[in-house]
Parts: structure tokens; C-alpha cells; sequence
């Protein structure tokens, strides 16, 4: 079996930025890399995310957001994550099971331990190997989107400033509730510092799990 290396934060943390370098990376050091997003990764999953994170569906209702997360989730587990894990590659996913966690369960105030249930009946036992969690503040986060003109912007990224702080605490009460998978990354350094951090986190973990 490969490794499901999850990488979760707020908006603008950099995470995806840092993702595709950690890839290129672990590719030149002879691994078989999968690279995927949540919501999306497959057909399926990107479609179900075009309706959460459009702009006009501000209606939304947060149970509603809870579930479509978990079912995209399942689709794109069993479709394309579970395949690259029998197949021995390392899976470095974009968003998983904590950010539902942390923006549905604590920010939109569903409980933490009411979406874990949710999304148990979606992954079965398919948690993350490693979590790296990039830890900004949400203004500088926020800053970051405003000027990447290339970016897009979704449904959340137009939440308040205190919608973004929630999070950031529920992604706090992760790290205290699941300390050996979630590993703190300071992502308000240079992109190139946490790039490090990242991979020496990453690496280590590898090594590790080979004794």
C-alpha cells in the first residue's frame, strides 16, 4: 500500500502552491506521486464541487454543504485515491476529511464529532497517513487571494474574516485531538521556507515508515 499524505489549511495558506513542488520533489527522488484536490479530483466530484463553491449558491445550507462535501469525497476516494494506494503510491491530496472538519463541523457549527460520523460512512477506515496542516492568519491569507489575480475565487474565500478565524480554531482543536498524523506548518514564511518545512516533514515521515 502507498501513503495518503493530506495537505489542509485556510484560504490563501499556499498549500496547493506547495503541493505541486513537494511533487515534483518526491518525483525526482524516483516516488510514484499521485496529485489530487477535494472537493474534485475525478468527473464526478469536480461537478458536485461547481455547485458548492459557486458564487450565487450564498443559500446554501450548511448541512447541505456537509453533505455534498462527503459525497464527493466518497467518489473520489474509491474512483481515484483507493486505486493509487493499492497501486503503492504516495497520494498527496489537496483538502480531505479535516477540512470538513474544520469548516463544517466547528465554523459552520455542525460539531466536529457530527461530521466525523458523516464522513466515516464515506471513507470507511481511509484516514490520512500524514496530515501537514500550513497555519497563516486568516487576513494574511485573505491578502494573499486578493492579489493572485489567477486564482480562483469560490463561495468561501468571500466568507467574513471571522468565518476564516473559526476555522483556523477548528483546524487548532484538530491538531491538539489528532497530534501524531497533523504536523504545523508555519505558512506565513517565504513560499520557498515552507516548501522546506514541507519536505523535510514529508521525508521524514517516508523514512520512518520504512523501518
Amino acid at each position: 500500500m502507498g501513503y495518503l499524505i493530506t495537505l489542509e489549511g485556510g484560504e490563501g495558506s499556499g498549500k496547493t502552491s506547495v503541493l505541486k513542488l513537494v511533487a515534483d520533489a518526491l518525483k525526482q527522488q524516483g516516488h510514484s506521486v499521485v496529485c489530487t484536490r477535494e472537493p474534485g479530483g475525478i468527473d464526478i466530484a469536480e461537478q458536485i464541487r461547481e455547485v458548492i463553491l459557486d458564487r450565487s449558491n450564498t443559500n446554501m445550507d450548511p448541512r447541505t454543504e456537509a453533505l455534498l462535501y462527503a459525497a464527493a469525497r466518497r467518489q473520489h476516494l474509491v474512483e481515484k485515491i483507493v486505486p493509487a494506494l493499492e497501486a503503492g503510491e504516495i497520494v498527496l491530496c489537496d483538502r480531505y476529511i479535516d477540512s470538513s472538519l474544520a469548516y463544517q463541523g466547528h465554523a459552520r457549527g455542525l460539531g466536529i464529532d457530527e461530521i466525523f460520523t458523516v464522513n466515516k460512512f464515506a471513507i470507511d477506515h481511509y484516514m490520512p497517513d500524514m496530515t501537514l496542516y500550513f497555519d497563516v492568519e486568516p487576513a494574511i491569507g485573505l491578502s494573499r487571494i486578493e492579489k493572485d489575480a489567477g486564482r480562483e475565487v469560490n463561495r468561501l474565500d468571500i466568507e467574513s474574516v471571522k468565518f476564516h478565524e473559526t476555522v483556523r480554531e477548528g483546524y487548532k482543536l484538530l491538531v491538539s485531538r489528532y497530534p501524531e498524523r497533523i504536523r504545523v506548518i508555519d505558512a506565513s514564511d517565504s513560499l520557498a521556507a515552507v516548501f522546506e518545512s514541507a519536505m523535510a516533514e514529508i521525508t521524514g515521515f517516508i523514512e520512518q515508515m520504512k523501518k
